[in-house]
């Protein structure tokens, strides 16, 4: 496992300090906790700007969110955003359903 190491501000030290405590952790373990829940915040965020610009499909949302694409849709349902998708894109899946 890579190791790194970062300067943080005595409060946030504290902040990190209760948090592990909270969590029954050792703060190393704590860090690698909020950096994974953070990561997965930052992937959906920037997934849901994507999506709602545009930019990218639900497909592609999902990947970039990490999730699945049932995860997805109940995060862009979290979100209120409505569907990118257009009337022939619509027909091209449901053929494409159909010969499953």
């Amino acid at each position: 496992m890579p190791s790194i190491s970062a300067r943080i501000p005595d409060d946030e030290d504290e902040d990190l300090e209760e948090v592990a405590e909270l969590l029954g952790d050792d703060k190393s373990t704590a860090i690698r906790k909020a950096l994974a829940e953070g990561l997965h915040d930052i992937r959906v965020r920037v997934a849901v700007e994507r999506y709602q610009s545009g930019d990218v499909s639900v497909n592609e949302a999902a990947r970039i969110a990490d999730v699945s694409l049932a995860e997805w849709l109940e995060i862009a349902r979290e979100h209120n955003l409505t569907t990118q998708l257009s009337p022939e894109d619509l027909d091209s899946d449901a053929d494409s359903a159909l010969d499953v």
